[in-house]
């Protein structure tokens, strides 16, 4: 004979098993008024200081990161970049920066020529040099998890995918 006890345990989980899991709810990317990279405004940002200690910089993002309950976004990339100004400045506009500060905590990381803080990628497990710039990691500031990993140079070819397909990307990492 089964103890009331154990029946009431393989009850909840019999119920935990057998519900759904809840949906996660769909981070919908603001509209970008601008259609156009050319119509972003002039001149691009140079994001990257290349002098910062990037260790410093993410541990310090990490930090404001898990104070304000955001996912921490690590970019990566150079200032002689063309693809990593166009985030930039696709970040910068009014509707982008909104959102953005207020799903993500944002740190820009200069790797130079791909000589320079490597350490970060590859704190994150990405091994090797990187495929290409922008690369973004999204990463949970509790756990230190890499979110999108697989995804980390998806931005790589920004210039051919416009200001709302940035957005676009964004949004579905910001859930």
């Amino acid at each position: 004979m089964m103890s009331l006890r154990r029946l009431a345990a393989l009850a909840l989980l019999a119920t935990a098993v057998a519900a759904p899991a809840a949906p996660r709810a769909k981070v919908v990317a603001p509209h970008v008024n601008t259609t156009s990279f050319d119509k972003l405004p002039q001149p691009l940002p140079l994001p990257y200081n290349e002098s910062a200690n990037a260790n410093a910089q993410v541990a310090a993002a990490r930090a404001r990161a898990l104070k304000t309950h955001k996912r921490l976004l690590i970019d990566l990339g150079g200032n002689w970049c063309l693809d990593c100004r166009l985030l930039a400045g696709t970040i910068d506009l009014p509707e982008m920066k909104r959102f953005v500060d207020s799903k993500f905590v944002v740190v820009t990381v200069d790797i130079g020529r791909f000589d320079k803080n490597g350490q970060i990628a590859a704190g994150y497990g990405i091994k090797g040099r990187l495929k290409g710039v922008p690369a973004v990691l999204v990463v949970d500031p509790r756990t230190n998890k890499l979110l999108n990993a697989g995804h980390e140079t998806e931005l790589a070819d920004a210039r051919s995918m416009g200001p709302q397909a940035l957005a676009d990307w964004l949004a579905k990492w910001a859930a």
